[in-house]
């Protein structure tokens, strides 16, 4: 799974790297230790309007990192909707629009996972991009209504995310990072190429199954180009970000 992770890049790189636009001006402030309901960017594609054919623009936006589903009565239940099951999205309740209509991408650094170790401590690990450049994980993003805010009102409408999952590469598939990834953790948040977020994101695509088999066939592929250091447990404390909390430690497992 992910429960926690890293985004420390500003908006300018993030527009650079993705050829992506702002729909309107946003604040990310570098993090080195998000966590669930803080908010995060993501990447679409929307339809323009009034133009034949629609053409579609990858734009940058902020959303609340736990999905609310449309029918929601309150955000609350985003809490425990940080990730969706890839195996199961295109069922579930929860997600099963917007795997069908509201695809995005999230950039990360990378992102955290602890193994147990011994007695009742874990040891937390970061995982990464050996080459330094970023991750984008396959997500959803569903639009809620708060019925407590008046029409016009700017907070009157919350945008949210969840990063999509897949099992762990299974016992002997290889050897090197996907055997360590599979030691740490029987799930790994969705990665996907630069080719497979195109498809990913695009509006006009309409097979999500196809889609999710898709991200599902590549992910090991490009987790095979990650990197996996032993960090401190400072990183357990949501109020702990800082650059320090990504500094290796110790020895793997």
């Amino acid at each position: 799974m992910c429960g926690r992770y890293v985004m420390a890049r500003a908006v300018g790189d993030l527009l650079a790297e993705f050829d992506a636009e702002l729909e309107k001006e946003i604040v990310i402030p570098p993090s080195w230790n998000v966590a669930p309901t803080a908010d995060v960017p993501i990447l679409l594609e929307r339809l323009i309007d009034g133009e034949s054919p629609a053409k579609p623009v990858r734009q940058l936006h902020l959303a609340r990192w736990g999905l609310v589903p449309s029918w929601a009565k309150d955000p609350g239940i985003g809490s425990k909707m940080i990730n969706a099951r890839s195996e199961s999205v295109l069922e579930k309740p929860s997600f099963r629009k917007a795997v069908r209509t509201r695809r995005c991408a999230v950039p990360a650094d990378g992102y955290y996972e602890w193994k147990a170790g011994e007695g009742r401590s874990k040891q937390p690990y970061y995982v990464h991009p050996a080459d330094g450049g970023p991750i984008v994980f396959a997500g959803l993003y569903e639009w809620w209504k708060d019925p407590s805010k008046a029409d016009g009102d700017p907070e009157r409408w919350l945008l949210s995310t969840s990063i999509l999952t897949c099992d762990s590469p299974p016992e002997g598939y290889a050897g090197g990072m996907l055997a360590e990834l599979t030691a740490l953790h029987d799930r790994v948040p969705l990665p996907m190429d630069r080719d497979t977020m195109q498809a990913w994101l695009d509006p006009h695509a309409g097979d999500a199954a196809a889609l999710v088999d898709l991200v599902r066939a590549g992910a090991h592929d490009v987790a095979e180009g990650w990197k996996i250091d032993a960090v401190g447990t400072a990183v357990g404390n949501v109020k702990n970000d800082s650059p320090e909390l990504i500094q290796p430690v110790g020895t793997l497992f």
